[in-house]
């Protein structure tokens, strides 16, 4: 079985999938790097094997500041879901009278010598973590996606966020073909690029239905065309309801 690791396998799998070089399928190169490009960006946006979640540091500089918001120069990120708070009243031990270092004074040196209650120490650090919910809250952010963007509300006016600090997104991205080869060979890419070719070959062919070829034979390409649209329907069907990961996953 044929496989394909590259943009030019992965085209000359779709067209012997037309029936090349059996036949002549009437398709201009730049017609099938479109149909190529079409087909990558709509698995990209949809199917949850061509997306890797990340963890991206970025250091806040005075131009952030300025503009309000943090470009992150990265065109491959889909999904900003969340900024991890850079600070926390309740969770980062600043002084000796900070509750979380009273909290630790008491409870981690009998943890270490097992005389301590596990239990109670799990149940104060989700109290501690409710305590920081609900009185700090969570940062709150907006992501352009087509601006490269990431506008963070409040943080930078309230001083929250200051130049030269560091802060950390998880944000969702496309998986890099040129790094993993495989992914050329997914099976609903092969199946959606062989439709959009199909669909591209039986447009540029309507033009001459009904036209009869030497010996006879009949040029249907409205027929190849509706295949093409078919196809191309239930596999946005498939990807939506099969692939595609659930939309409050990128809730942040």
């Amino acid at each position: 079985m044929a496989t394909a690791t590259s943009r030019s396998t992965f085209l000359e799998l779709c067209m012997r999938r037309l029936g090349e070089p059996v036949l002549e399928i009437n398709i201009d190169p730049d017609q099938q790097e479109d149909c190529i490009d079409e087909s990558i960006q709509y698995w990209q946006e949809y199917h949850s094997d061509a997306v890797q979640r990340i963890y991206k540091s970025h250091l806040v500089t005075a131009d952030d500041v300025t503009n309000g918001y943090i470009s992150l120069g990265d065109t491959t990120i889909l999904y900003v879901t969340k900024m991890f708070p850079v600070s926390s009243s309740f969770n980062t031990s600043f002084n000796f009278f900070d509750i979380k270092y009273q909290m630790m004074l008491n409870d981690i040196a009998d943890l270490q010598n097992f005389a301590g209650d596990l239990a109670y120490y799990e149940q104060m650090q989700q109290y501690l973590s409710l305590l920081d919910q609900k009185l700090n809250g969570t940062p709150q952010i907006t992501y352009v996606r087509h601006g490269n963007r990431v506008y963070l509300h409040g943080d930078f006016e309230d001083k929250d966020v200051k130049a030269g600090e560091y802060i950390v997104f998880e944000a969702y991205q496309s998986v890099s073909m040129a790094t993993f080869a495989a992914t050329w060979n997914d099976m609903w890419l092969k199946d959606y690029g062989t439709a959009l070719l199909k669909r591209q070959w039986g447009s540029n062919l309507i033009k001459f239905e009904g036209m009869v070829l030497p010996g006879g034979v009949t040029l249907n390409g409205r027929q190849i065309f509706e295949d093409g649209k078919e196809d191309i329907t239930n596999l946005k069907e498939e990807i939506r309801s099969t692939f595609e990961t659930p939309v409050d996953f990128y809730i942040g």
